[in-house]
């Protein structure tokens, strides 16, 4: 009898049905498409409107939902349930414990995780960890971000760069050796400074003047950002295969955090490999934040197979980054 290990089992995803493309965000700021694509690749973005009156909870059912038909299980049987997220529906309250009622996982507990765009990454490990440990046989992990609440749309720095959506898998124990093999996590809260949001928390609680201020929308220093990332992002992607002896022909796709197509790139080559083997649908969904690695497996499904090996890289404010190898399960 194998190890135990965690394996993704099933897939799922969401965007919202309205596209805010490059064009639309010329009338709103000064920048234009071809700019916008040069620098980060991205071509459109989703969006949930705001006065359709949901939050982040809405992506993450519609893409538990999506799982949940693929997979044709019955979510009372799920024993967990974790979010990925950077924008909650609220403090306090789980949204992790709300999406579980709503999508009828009424045996399971939950929570919510927070690492900015590593969230997802993070949230891999935390439910292999418990898969594991034998205790649990079914973990839900959603990925799913409402950006669009927390973007100032009158700053084009930031503006262009981020959408709304939602993915999620299934974790269910493997003893074929397949499944999460090996992880590279890391943090420095230094970066917080250069990327995040000042208002909101317990540090600046909403007040007339943060509000006036803009205080309750993220912002970046760009440049800052966009070094660390790079250096970093291709350098725990390198790690991992080094760790595991994994040569660029081993790699059957890399799975990146969509921030930007110069970082992804960068990735890709410092891991040797062709674009031909790197998941990207940046250009149409833009950075999605905790969303981005679930959509890009929901996206590429069916081109996996059994046995491939993904290594999954990410990088988000505060600063976070890591990067993870994992056996794909099923055709």
């Amino acid at each position: 009898m194998g190890k135990l290990t965690a394996a993704i089992t099933a897939v799922g995803g969401y965007v919202p049905k309205f596209v805010l493309t490059n064009k639309m965000l010329e009338g709103m700021v000064d920048t234009n498409d071809e700019w916008i694509v040069s620098r980060t690749g991205i071509k459109e973005r989703r969006i949930l409107k705001p006065e359709e009156g949901q939050g982040t909870s809405f992506l993450a059912i519609e893409a538990a939902k999506d799982l949940i038909r693929k997979k044709n299980i019955d979510p009372s049987g799920i024993d967990l349930v974790i979010i990925a997220t950077a924008t909650p529906d609220g403090l306090v309250a789980s949204t992790a414990a709300f999406v579980a009622s709503e999508i009828g996982a009424t045996r399971a507990f939950a929570y919510d995780l927070l690492a900015a765009c590593s969230s997802f990454l993070f949230g891999m490990s935390t439910a292999a960890s418990y898969i594991e440990s034998g205790r649990y046989k079914k973990i839900l992990l959603i990925g799913a971000d409402k950006m669009s609440s927390i973007i100032d749309y009158t700053d084009r720095t930031t503006c262009i760069i981020f959408g709304d959506g939602a993915g999620a898998v299934l974790f269910e124990p493997n003893k074929e050796g397949l499944g999460l093999q090996d992880e590279y996590l890391r943090a420095d809260g230094n970066g917080r400074k250069y990327l995040g949001m000042d208002g909101g928390g317990s540090l600046m609680p909403a007040t007339e003047e943060s509000v006036k201020n803009r205080k309750h929308y993220i912002y970046q220093e760009g440049k800052t950002v966009f070094k660390f990332a790079v250096s970093n992002m291709a350098d725990v992607a390198a790690k991992i295969m080094e760790q595991n002896n994994l040569s660029h022909n081993d790699v059957s796709w890399l799975v990146p955090h969509q921030a930007n197509k110069r970082i992804i790139d960068a990735t890709a080559n410092r891991m040797g490999l062709d674009s031909s083997k790197v998941m990207m649908n940046i250009d149409r969904y833009g950075n999605t934040t905790s969303g981005t690695l679930p959509l890009l497996l929901a996206d590429y499904e069916k081109q996996l197979k059994k046995g491939d090996n993904l290594v999954f890289a990410a990088f988000g404010g505060g600063f976070t980054w890591g990067s993870i190898y994992l056996k794909w399960s099923y055709n």
